[in-house]
């Protein structure tokens, strides 16, 4: 909740302002109104994984690979550090003059929407496909970019409020139609945790409608904040009131929309409609109190941020406190921990005594591009895939690195004069030359992403298919032809179907876009100087295993409703040693909750971190008992025994564990967690008894198929 001293400073400058000035400061390019002394601001800034679009910053792994690490302390570190230096560039800009977008302290981060679909292009911006990890992580980064201090470090915004997930190329006239059971079980509950758990200054509403209704403008969904309390402002997203009239036909022009919005509970347009806000007030649509009100809103959260105050702990902040060698060693952290290792059949760490020529092959090995993902900044350390097989491999002075580019990212050539596939020749040449192959492949930004920024014009920004391009495919097989054992380093910001390649390489290292660090991190996760240490926020589906991408039902999407059998599971993830679980016992929590104690026992060759992960079952439900806390009367009829998660994530934690060592474990569950959402979207709690999962992976068949391990299991009785 804001400071009541910020919200009554906001009240008295709002209320010395014209009606004319008032409207003028709920744009997100407020201008200044200088006999007041109060300079322009500009709210729109960007820090998905380090500040974006403004120079140079820290560069972190993308949103999905930071999810990958499954740690809520280094989510938070981040955010702290984005914060930083969101704060230092404001203080050098503004000394200047300049109070251009993206260099103020309002940040439009996180994204934590649902990536229930791995279709979609923005996927690599939120925190993947669970709810629950979805919250944990986003109010965790929320409490990094706000800090704990007297004034807001910066101001965090959860987007994009909801419901969004795609299709890129139908956003801005498209209607999510979503039950009301997946609303509550899916698509908003990391919202609520970042409103009451995470206290986040803003929230931003998404394109599309939402059952009908504009997303930022709807009265359901403006119903939810208020039910949790929120205080903050709401924006919208940029462009996204003018989609109203214009694609959603809901309004007949802007005047109207300005109004609907207003009334709705948008305070701060992202646009240029609320440009007609004093037409709308002419015409008697709004009233000079609803203006007030949302100017007011804005006014809290700039007056919590210190901009109208002298005593602001962070305006010392400076050109010092940008792109450090500590946030560099921080983001070279995070690459090596969100890196995910799907399969190793004994080739990693490489042995450096039985090889003399190292193949690089592929159109990432030098793209800095996938270093960076989306909505980035730019960094002056960026270590490309090559370039940090060459810094590890410069140890070994008898082993050598031959290069290809192999193929283009997506066309069926690199020289446009050319034959098709060019450059297969020299990467088999190379291969066959070499005793080992590091095959680079994936996506980037350019066709991976959001509409309008991207030159996948195809599609938007999203993927057509599962697979990689067709050029790259080509590489592929070609390389595997070879005989040579290959390594495939993949960086994408989503699941791909890795099907032949899991049949025909030796290794299979899923580096996302990882950082101004991720080459570095990879080589040294090859080399054997670091140890990988991510697990998979998203399913790895096969192709053909998604439904259409327009159904926003959960039916068959994520682990939680999937049927069939993916590559690879939510929550997967090799390592360089192997753990064991023993001993779990339950305890119950004053609170609801439980606490789940158990060892975690380290068996293999190095010291490294465990995700630990706990699930609970939802297949006991089919046990439950007709007697519920809750006054529907007929409960059958309303809760679907086939539409029910199989089970969920309800706690997590990373530890360290030395070799041939044990460390005891705790994980606190909280009693939302056994609850059960109904048709109608009712939240109830039920009795009966439900199983408790914990382990390195799922409870399914196929993480046991891939680790050769199974979780603890103990039933208990709620």
């Amino acid at each position: 909740m804001l400071d009541k001293k910020f919200k009554e400073l906001a009240e008295k400058m709002v209320a010395e302002m014209d009606l004319e000035e008032a409207a003028s400061q709920i744009r997100f390019d407020s201008p200044a109104i200088p006999r007041m002394d109060i300079p322009a601001y500009n709210w729109w800034n960007e820090g998905l994984h380090g500040l974006a679009r403004a120079g140079t910053a820290t560069v972190f792994p993308q949103a999905i690979a930071m999810a990958a690490m499954f740690d809520v302390e280094a989510l938070q570190e981040i955010g702290d550090v984005i914060a930083t230096e969101a704060r230092a560039k404001y203080n050098e800009s503004r000394k200047r003059g300049d109070r251009d977008l993206y260099k103020g302290i309002t940040i439009w981060s996180p994204n934590i929407n649902i990536f229930r679909d791995g279709r979609w292009g923005r996927g690599q911006e939120t925190y993947g496909e669970d709810p629950y990890l979805t919250s944990k992580l986003g109010v965790a980064f929320i409490k990094g970019l706000q800090g704990d201090g007297k004034y807001l470090k910066t101001a965090a915004c959860a987007k994009h409020f909801a419901v969004h997930s795609g299709p890129e190329a139908l956003r801005h006239g498209f209607d999510a139609i979503v039950s009301a059971k997946d609303i509550e079980e899916t698509y908003i509950p990391q919202f609520q945790a970042a409103v009451e758990d995470g206290n986040v200054a803003g929230v931003m509403g998404a394109y599309n409608r939402v059952n009908g209704e504009p997303a930022c403008a709807s009265d359901f969904l403006m119903s939810k904040l208020e039910e949790w309390g929120f205080d903050g402002y709401f924006v919208s997203d940029f462009m996204a009131l003018n989609d109203i009239h214009e694609n959603h036909k809901v309004t007949k022009n802007a005047v109207e929309t300005a109004a609907l919005a207003l009334k709705a509970g948008c305070d701060v347009n992202a646009g240029y409609t609320y440009l007609s806000i004093m037409k709308a007030y002419e015409e008697g649509l709004v009233t000079e109190e609803e203006i007030r009100k949302a100017a007011v809103h804005a006014y809290a959260v700039r007056a919590a941020l210190g901009m109208f105050s002298d005593d602001v702990e962070y305006d010392r902040l400076g050109i010092d406190d940008l792109d450090t060698d500590e946030s560099a060693a921080l983001s070279y952290k995070a690459s090596v921990n969100s890196t995910v290792l799907l399969k190793n059949d004994g080739i990693l760490p490489l042995n450096v005594n039985k090889i003399s020529k190292i193949a690089v092959i592929g159109p990432t090995a030098t793209s800095v591009d996938v270093l960076y993902g989306n909505y980035n900044g730019l960094s002056s350390r960026c270590v490309t895939n090559l370039q940090g097989i060459r810094n590890a491999a410069g140890k070994y002075p008898d082993i050598r690195i031959l290069y290809s580019e192999g193929s283009h990212l997506f066309e069926d050539r690199v020289q446009n004069l050319a034959t098709p596939d060019d450059r297969i020749s020299e990467a088999l040449t190379v291969a066959e030359a070499s005793d080992v192959v590091v095959l680079c492949v994936g996506l980037d930004s350019t066709i991976e992403g959001e509409q309008g920024d991207t030159g996948n014009a195809f599609a938007a920004g999203d993927k057509t298919t599962m697979f990689l391009p067709d050029a790259q495919r080509k590489l592929v097989e070609a390389v595997a032809e070879t005989g040579k054992p290959v390594i495939l380093v993949l960086n994408t910001g989503s699941a791909m179907d890795l099907s032949f390649e899991d049949e025909h390489f030796s290794a299979i290292i899923q580096s996302w876009y990882s950082g101004q660090a991720g080459g570095q991190a990879v080589a040294d996760i090859i080399f054997g100087n670091a140890v990988p240490g991510g697990k998979l926020p998203v399913t790895f589906y096969k192709e053909g295993q998604q439904s259409d991408m327009t159904d926003y039902s959960m039916k068959g999407r994520t682990y939680r409703y999937l049927e069939q059998k993916p590559l690879y599971p939510f929550g997967y993830g090799l390592s360089y040693t192997k753990f064991e679980y023993s001993d779990m016992e339950i305890e119950e929590k004053k609170d609801g909750g439980v606490t789940a104690t158990f060892t975690v026992s380290n068996v293999g060759e190095c010291t490294a971190d465990e995700i630990c992960e706990l699930y609970i079952c939802s297949e006991a439900e089919k046990k439950l008992e007709n007697g519920l806390n809750t006054n529907i009367e007929d409960i059958n009829s309303l809760l679907d025994p086939d539409n029910q998660p199989k089970w969920s994530l309800a706690g997590f934690k990373r530890v360290n564990v030395e070799k041939e060592s044990s460390v005891k474990v705790s994980i606190d569950v909280d009693e939302k967690c056994f609850t059960t959402v109904l048709e109608n979207g009712e939240r109830v709690k039920l009795r009966g008894s439900y199983m408790v999962y914990v382990g390195g992976q799922q409870p399914d068949e196929r993480s046991e198929e891939l680790t050769g391990g199974k979780c603890l299991s103990k039933e208990i009785t709620r």
